[in-house]
């Protein structure tokens, strides 16, 4: 791969450092923890709708949608067709109560449901969701830049990530949603000259795109067959909606947002921008990974590169030449997904055009990783170190932790970025990683919120035998041969729906017995 012209680093150096400033301009308001979690109740909802957008529309999208595309089909998009009607749920129950009880935790008012081992769970899954959600996205980022200027992963995400933590601890959640507005557009734009940067240099133009994906079956939503072991249409289906529920409805990152907005009508109204503008946007990746399927199709020439750099990474350093092109012969479309997009814009894309479209994914990149950053932060200081460490503490030492944890969250999203140097997709691994650690938490929420007679032993019961679920589904493929018959059979994207059914139904069951036992 050639490195970047100096345009493209020099626009890139200045978005960086506008990011930055950002962060010292917001920083003067930050006198007060309210203001820096909360920012005042002063952001109005289109704002916030763009924020919580852009927050969805991560490296992950910006790589691994097109990446996915163009090593399988659309089948994952049938995760932003569940979007709807969780955001109708959670704007309709979710965000009016959050409002009610001013909290700016999403896990607080789960002690007073259940007690205080409910509040520390739901916070344990959080910052293990946030870990590995800011890793996969440092790791994102990382492996387009590496392509493109030739440094290496471990030294670009040191540098973004200094960027990062530097405006989100200055700036605080009101600075995170600014730059996020901002990043919102800089990112949509990019998509859509990546886009037509594509369709312009294939022969035929959409139209021959359309005539390679038909006849490859680039474009099928998957089976609709009703076979749970396969990512079918269903199961996809059902994995987008428990997990968009669960963003809208328990992740702090958006919880934080409502109490920054000034009404409850506009923190519910954001949900719904954020709905328009992400549908349509996260299809327009997918066009995108089908396009670029079409190209290399029609230019197989281009794309050995990207094959002898996959294959070189796999093998150990003393392999043979030989070795390399048998490993090179046997890669799939889905082994080097994730590079064709920085491939493509690192041969392809013009001088000084290809700083903007970096500037693009890394601002998806950074909109993502600062709000986690502020709201593990936020969810830390609150939940764990003033309620069991040092609940007396003053505002003055409240405001230090914050800023503390923000760069602390930052720096382990980072090293948790380079351990996952190496994996095959950063969409699966995401997938996996946030099914695992999410699947406890909505099971828990509503259960508190749905049953009202369910108590504090009938919850920790249920949710124990949710996280065994969870961990049996998780890891029971590596039993032994002889204990096959043991093997969850189902596909890692059910994780997140079978462990939220599980504590759910358990505790609703576990209540039912309690009352009729009580009865008798």
């Amino acid at each position: 791969m050639k490195s970047l012209p100096v345009l493209d680093l020099a626009v890139i150096a200045i978005y960086l450092v506008s990011m930055i400033l950002v962060g010292f301009y917001f920083s003067r308001k930050n006198r007060s923890s309210e203001q820096f979690t909360k920012a005042a109740g002063s952001i109005p909802g289109w704002a916030i709708g763009l924020s919580i957008y852009a927050t969805f529309l991560s490296s992950n999208t910006f790589l691994g949608v097109p990446g996915k595309a163009f090593g399988s089909n659309w089948n994952n998009f049938v995760f932003s067709l569940a979007m709807p009607l969780a955001a109708w749920i959670a704007s309709k129950y979710f965000v009016p109560f959050y409002r009610r009880t001013g909290e700016v935790s999403a896990y607080t008012h789960l002690e007073k449901r259940f007690g205080p081992w409910a509040r520390t769970y739901a916070v344990g899954c959080f910052l293990l969701t946030q870990l590995a959600r800011m890793g996969s996205i440092f790791f994102g980022i990382a492996l387009s830049l590496q392509a493109l200027t030739g440094y290496s992963m471990q030294s670009i995400m040191i540098v973004v990530g200094t960027c990062i933590i530097i405006y989100t601890v200055l700036g605080g959640i009101e600075a995170v949603i600014w730059t996020e507005v901002v990043q919102a557009v800089v990112k949509t734009l990019g998509a859509f000259l990546i886009l037509y940067l594509i369709v312009k240099n294939i022969p035929g133009g959409a139209g021959k795109i359309i005539e390679i994906g038909r006849a490859d079956h680039k474009f099928s939503l998957g089976s609709l067959s009703p076979n749970l072991k396969e990512s079918t249409f269903w199961v996809v289906l059902f994995y987008g909606f428990f997990i968009n529920l669960n963003n809208f409805g328990i992740d702090q990152n958006y919880v934080q947002r409502y109490h920054t907005a000034t009404t409850s009508r506009q923190a519910s109204r954001s949900l719904w921008i954020c709905v328009v503008c992400y549908l349509p946007v996260s299809l327009l990746f997918f066009i995108i990974g089908s396009s670029l399927y079409a190209y290399y199709q029609v230019n197989p020439q281009l794309i050995e590169s990207v094959k002898h750099q996959v294959a070189i990474e796999r093998l150990p350093l003393q392999a043979t030449a030989a070795t390399v092109k048998a490993t090179m012969d046997g890669l799939l479309p889905a082994d080097y997904g994730d590079k064709i997009m920085p491939h493509f814009m690192v041969n392809e894309i013009p001088t000084g055009l290809a700083g903007l479209i970096i500037s693009a994914i890394m601002s998806a990149a950074m909109s993502t990783i600062s709000s986690g950053m502020n709201s593990s932060a936020t969810v830390f200081s609150v939940d764990i170190y003033k309620r069991y460490i040092n609940p007396a503490m003053n505002e003055k030492q409240l405001m230090k932790l914050l800023y503390i944890s923000t760069a602390v969250f930052g720096l382990m999203g980072m090293a948790t970025g380079i351990l996952m140097i190496g994996i095959k997709s950063i969409l699966d691994i995401w997938w996996q990683l946030s099914g695992i650690f999410s699947g406890g938490m909505l099971g828990l929420f509503l259960l508190g919120m749905i049953s009202r007679k369910t108590g504090n032993a009938e919850a920790l019961t249920a949710t124990c035998i949710g996280v065994l679920v969870i961990l049996w589904m998780t890891f029971s493929a590596a039993l032994p041969q002889d204990f096959d018959f043991l093997r969850n059979m189902l596909h890692s994207n059910m994780i997140v729906v079978i462990g939220t059914l599980t504590i759910f139904l358990s505790g609703l069951v576990l209540t039912g017995f309690k009352r009729r036992v009580a009865a008798e």
